[in-house]
């Protein structure tokens, strides 16, 4: 049986070309700073305030629990922060990058959709580019949001 946990861990793991550093839970840094950039923060959570109860009920959903497989699917933000947005030129010196790793992000999740067999089925993944608060800073950056299946026995 493959944990949340385990999910998680295996999305941090996840190589991206471009990105520089990749944080798990046990690593989450509390501010980032700019020799840290582009970085991977993985998270069962969302990290932007202004976003943490939106759609959240639908985080954890029960899928078969009664007389079948057990089933749940899970909710994962794997948070990409790729510039400050008081660095450089203004937005338009970021984007051109943003794409890119976003592409490359792509790219990499294609090469293993079930994180190595420990998802049950596909990784369902949104992608929101924007503007993300971390630590005391914002960042020019992409959640991807995923939805796994995993077993629970």
């Amino acid at each position: 049986m493959a944990t949340f946990r385990l999910a998680l861990d295996q999305l941090a793991a996840m190589h991206v070309d471009g990105v520089r550093n990749s944080y798990d839970l046990d690593e989450l840094p509390n501010s980032l700073v700019n020799a840290q950039l582009p970085a991977l923060l993985a998270s069962p959570i969302e990290l932007e305030k202004e976003r943490l109860f939106r759609e959240r009920a639908d985080s954890l959903q029960t899928a078969t629990f009664s007389g079948g497989a057990m089933t749940i699917y899970y909710k994962a933000t794997h948070l990409l922060l790729s510039a400050p947005d008081e660095s450089g030129l203004g937005i338009r010196s970021h984007l051109p990058q943003l794409v890119d790793l976003i592409d490359a992000y792509i790219a990499a999740i294609a090469k293993d959709v079930t994180l190595g067999d420990t998802l049950l089925a596909p990784a369902r993944l949104g992608v929101e580019p924007g503007l993300f608060p971390y630590g005391e800073r914002e960042f020019y950056g992409c959640a991807f949001r995923h939805t796994w299946l995993l077993g629970t026995g």
